[in-house]
């Protein structure tokens, strides 16, 4: 299936950007192709369309809810020169639909390749007498007392449906003609049972029924005793627009506020209406008028299945060969089991790589921080945890160990905020002292300090990271995360946290660039210090590695420098409002984007200095938010062994043809052609790079026993 097609017309006076929103469509296609790749194995293939599902239904909510504001209220987007959203939005609907329809092919193919393969999804239609009996009983004994069907002709509103869940439209008649035709909607309870059923199946098979089927299937036992004889239940699905209102009231803490400002987000209006189209007409309008959805809203017909996000937990079945080869974590040499990592740090800055080195050091840290008599106080952000997080028990620990503890909890981190607010009070309960949000701006920077007393002296440790901790997220998310005892870098590091308590008064920040004050301007002051080496006929280069640019000011800077002559090498995970080999603009630069089995999250800097290159990792990408509206940090990294470990990991991302995709000038999402070049696929890669170093560290201290 052929997912390229060349880049959209950019709508700037002066052609110079792509659209942001349909940027964003790009990137959730290259995970679209991840489904489609026959080198992706073949469960993971369907997962992928999860991920691509659920992307898309984030997508919605957010950006396509806050463009229908705009659209309404006669606004301009204001980045990067003014896009108008109405356009965007029919653009929007156009490749949507178009991915629609290859996503779909996708799943039908997928279907018939696990068939292939003796994995068997089945519908309530093919079910064998023995598969009809053990899902009535799974019906009766389990399912049941969890369904609550809702009757159209007793309601005058469905407004109390949330979005995101999947329902059921029945439409119910008597054979007899006795009863008036009516209609329910049933919500399928995916929340509390898996979306999939695993059935009695011949020897050597699997076969497998969706819960929605499982509902069809039994729905006389719903409705028989209504009288009712003939059910025909269709799929339905809407998306609420999910940006929060925040309530300014000076009497509340934000605390409240934002527990407010989440449950009117259940009371979002309908961004998107989507429906098997096989519906009956007439019950598709019930079912819209008691939506309150019009004809006019982002309404569009799809197949007899949505919610397709939960076939990222699709059971575990089938041959190992249908999934990727394990990568279990691997150890750091500097590392060793049951050693002191304080100790380890003290002797040298340590970088860890998830997911090709394990997370469980940071935990182990954080414990470890928690019991040591000499430990006296920790602080740490937070901006998405997992759900029962060893971090924050940690924490609860060394409170209650008499450590002083400090927090800052992002509480507007967007579809978290409930389980940060429950976190919050959990801590607060424990003597944890929390740092208020300060409305309008988002912490974002994930720093984690530890104060020991040594020698009757305060020494400071830190740990600096491009990713959330978070265990969870961890094993799929590759970040670089800094273990230092740096005195400049831990000073810096409790200087953010000073900034917080005095209501962002900015601090003086010795080698940590901290935004909203800094960073911009200090990514010019790089690149225009490229710019003029080029122009001294100096060699002049710079590798980017971010998840989105977006930040009109560094993108003309972008080109400026390409124009001058400095090879830029962008690896761009996600949006980009800019495209490579442009001719006139950015002939010298190279971007790609890599999606493959880890989501690329790091954010590394290098600019070369005139050979003395400059190396920083952020938790910033290159948005106006993320230089305006947060505060973040980009940290240098001065360690030899770690700028280079660090370096070759960029050289096998530039390096890679196997799921890189360019993101040039008529060439959006076109794999890198291969040639007679040798296979390289940098994920894999790097996980074999930090197997040989674990290797020879061994081989080393071998020798010197």
């Amino acid at each position: 299936m052929d997912l390229n097609y060349s880049i959209d017309p950019v709508q700037s006076k002066d052609d110079l950007f792509i659209n942001r929103e349909i940027s964003w469509l790009h990137f959730n296609e290259r995970v679209l192709q991840e489904a489609v790749d026959p080198a992706t194995p073949l469960l993971e293939r369907l997962k992928f369309l999860g991920i691509y599902s659920n992307n898309r239904d984030e997508f919605f909510r957010v950006r396509v809810g806050t463009l229908n504001r705009m659209a309404h209220a006669g606004q301009r987007l204001n980045y990067p020169v003014g896009f108008d959203p109405k356009s965007t939005l029919l653009r929007i609907t156009e490749l949507v639909q178009m991915q629609e329809k290859k996503f779909n092919e996708a799943y039908q193919n997928l279907v018939l390749e696990l068939a292939s393969e003796n994995i068997f999804i089945i519908n309530e239609t093919q079910l064998n007498e023995e598969q009809g009996d053990y899902v009535r009983r799974f019906f009766k004994e389990i399912l049941r007392s969890f369904l609550f069907p809702v009757m159209l002709n007793s309601v005058k509103s469905l407004k109390f449906l949330k979005d995101q869940s999947l329902y059921l439209a029945v439409k119910l008649t008597d054979s007899h003609d006795r009863l008036k035709e009516n209609a329910a909607v049933i919500k399928v309870p995916t929340q509390r049972f898996s979306r999939f059923l695993l059935l009695p199946s011949a020897p050597r098979a699997t076969s497998i029924i969706l819960l929605d089927d499982v509902i069809r299937y039994c729905l006389a036992d719903i409705f028989l005793v209504l009288g009712y004889d003939r059910y025909e239940a269709y799929t339905i699905k809407f998306t609420r627009d999910a940006e929060l209102d925040i309530d300014n009231d000076v009497n509340k803490s934000f605390l409240e506020v934002m527990s407010h400002s989440v449950k009117k987000r259940k009371e979002g209006l309908p961004v998107r209406f989507v429906y098997d189209r096989q519906i009956p007409p007439k019950l598709l309008d019930r079912v819209m008028k008691k939506l309150k959805i019009s004809d006019t809203d982002n309404v569009r017909a799809g197949g007899r299945y949505h919610n397709f996000k939960d076939f990222m937990s699709f059971p575990h079945v089938g041959q190992p060969r249908h999934y990727f080869k394990p990568f279990p974590p691997l150890p750091h040499r500097l590392l060793p089991d049951n050693k002191s990592i304080m100790a380890a740090i003290r002797r040298s800055d340590i970088m860890l790589h998830f997911p090709y080195q394990s997370f469980r050091y940071i935990i182990d840290l954080l414990r470890e921080a928690s019991v040591d008599p000499k430990v006296k106080e920790i602080k740490m952000t937070f901006y998405r945890a997992a759900r029962d997080s060893s971090l924050i028990n940690s924490l609860i620990n060394a409170q209650r160990n008499g450590k002083k503890v400090t927090v800052f909890l992002e509480l507007q981190a967007r579809f978290d905020e409930e389980a940060n607010i429950y976190w919050s009070n959990r801590l607060q309960e424990e003597g944890v002292k929390i740092i208020p949000t300060i409305t309008g701006y988002k912490v974002h920077a994930k720093l984690l300090l530890i104060r020991r007393v040594e020698d009757d002296k305060d020494v400071l440790y830190a740990n600096i990271s491009t990713g959330n901790f978070n265990e969870s997220t961890a094993n799929v998310y590759a970040d670089d995360s800094l273990l230092t005892a740096d005195a400049d870098l831990t000073e810096d590091v409790n200087n953010v946290f000073k900034l917080f308590e005095t209501r962002y008064i900015p601090p003086v920040f010795k080698k940590l660039k901290v935004a909203p004050f800094a960073i911009r301007q200090f990514l010019l002051e790089m690149l225009n210090n490229e710019i003029a080496h080029c122009k001294a006929g100096k060699k002049a280069w710079a590798i980017i590695k971010i998840n989105s640019i977006v930040d009109d000011v560094i993108a003309r800077k972008l080109y400026e420098a390409s124009c001058a002559g400095v090879e830029i090498k962008m690896i761009i995970r996600g949006i980009s409002i800019i495209v490579g080999g442009k001719k006139g603009v950015s002939e010298n630069i190279r971007a790609v984007s890599i999606v493959d089995r880890f989501l690329e999250h790091t954010r590394v800097y290098v600019f070369g200095n005139d050979g003395d290159s400059k190396m920083y990792i952020s938790s910033a990408d290159w948005m106006q938010r993320n230089f305006d509206h947060r505060i973040e940090v980009a940290c240098p990294v001065e360690n030899k062994q770690i700028k280079e470990e660090i370096m070759q990991m960029l050289q096998f991302e530039l390096a890679d043809n196997t799921k890189a995709r360019l993101i040039h000038h008529g060439q959006i999402n076109e794999y890198l052609k291969r040639g007679n070049q040798k296979k390289v696929r940098s994920q894999f890669a790097k996980y074999d790079y930090f197997g040989q170093l674990v290797d020879s560290s061994q081989v080393d201290s071998n020798k010197s026993h």
